[in-house]
């Protein structure tokens, strides 16, 4: 073994007023990393990279108008990191057992390099890349996207219906436009497309058999979320979260369904078939079937703070070692105790009514570690 020092900064504040808990620490780093374990003998598989934190969205349950209005001050550019920053930062990830990447945000296609990051990324061998986007930019995009190297896309579409759909999004967007990024997505061949819905009660679970009748029979897979509390300022309510299984029940009134295995361990979304073979649905219950016991991502945001939870209270930050030099050894080393160290299990306590309480700084916000 090789012991090296990496010195940071502590309890670091970065634009945002987030905490950023970088820590003097000496890394052990190991000749062969291979497969690393937390503590619940959790391996690293997936990485999140949220790779811009703003959008032209404004959805309640994320990013709240009157919270994040024209004054908000998001992260300056030169805190971003760049794309071959990005690809460094995946590749030392890859060292440790990561095989897929999913690029998130924010809006990721805001970003008039997001190409120059696919491309990138693209170059690692034996990558299985992944981007999610709200679908407003995607019509332009899809063809130059896929020819970079990207293989899949999940967009996001809360309600086929206008009026539900315009407040879903915060007054932005409209349905006609996601529905063109879906085409374009399709046409490029990405495939299989993933459609996002996150289901609150009495906003636009009235609406999920349209979408379903939609994409019924398409290359288009539906997954309905459950509205999670994620950060601190969506003004999550546990009476408006629809249960998986609620949804479930709805639609096999007009549809049946069956469960189908994950096509993998730690797979996020379960699986449900049309009886007739219609293809298939997903739902993913973070609320009422917790998944912590599987959950084998991490999340790098954009100013390369790394996040071990998707309602993380802290991070680490690795863009400060790697602008000042530390060698891949050193970065490879803070990445391993991280995640060796790692013990989140949120979303079962909040199961077992032990929720953290919501305090400003006590959980990030989604778009700053992406979704």
């Amino acid at each position: 073994m090789i012991k090296t020092q990496i010195c940071l900064k502590p309890n670091t504040r970065l634009a945002g007023s987030v905490n950023i808990l970088v820590m003097s620490r000496t890394v052990t780093q190991l000749t062969s990393p291979g497969d690393v374990r937390d503590t619940w003998e959790r391996p690293l598989h997936d990485l999140r990279i949220s790779v811009i934190d703003r959008c032209n969205y404004r959805c309640p349950y994320c990013m709240p108008a009157e919270v994040y209005g024209e004054s908000y001050k998001f992260l300056s550019r030169q805190h971003w990191l760049t794309p071959g920053e990005i690809k460094r930062v995946a590749g030392l990830f890859m060292k440790l057992g990561v095989a897929k990447v999913r690029i998130t945000g924010g809006e990721p296609l805001l970003r008039k390099d997001i190409v120059d990051i696919v491309s990138s990324l693209s170059d690692l061998p034996g990558l299985d890349l992944a981007l999610t986007s709200n679908g407003t930019l995607l019509s332009r995009r899809a063809k130059e996207l896929k020819a970079a190297g990207l293989r899949r896309i999940t967009i996001s579409l809360d309600s086929l219906d206008e009026e539900v759909f315009n407040e879903m999004s915060g007054g932005k967007g409209d349905v006609s436009t996601v529905l063109e990024g879906v085409e374009a997505a399709h046409d490029a061949g990405l495939s299989p497309i993933k459609l996002n819905v996150v289901v609150q009660k009495g906003k636009n679970d009235h609406t999920v058999l349209d979408l379903i009748d939609r994409f019924r029979g398409s290359n288009v897979i539906v997954r309905f979320i459950e509205y999670m509390d994620v950060g601190t300022l969506n003004g999550w309510r546990l009476d408006e979260v629809v249960t998986s299984a609620e949804l479930v029940e709805q639609i096999s009134s007009r549809w049946q369904l069956k469960p189908a295995e994950p096509n993998y361990r730690g797979e996020v979304a379960s699986r449900y078939l049309f009886e007739d073979g219609q293809g298939e649905i997903g739902f993913i219950s973070s609320v009422s079937e917790p998944f912590c016991g599987d959950c084998h991502r991490a999340r790098l945001s954009a100013d390369g703070t790394i996040y071990t939870c998707l309602f993380a209270k802290n991070g680490i930050s690795i863009r400060e070692p790697l602008r000042a030099g530390a060698s891949d050894a050193d970065l490879v080393g803070l990445l391993q105790n991280l995640w060796r160290n790692r013990i989140d299990r949120y979303s079962e306590q909040r199961g077992k009514g032990k929720t953290i309480e919501k305090t400003e700084d006590s959980r990030i916000e989604m778009y700053r570690m992406g979704g």
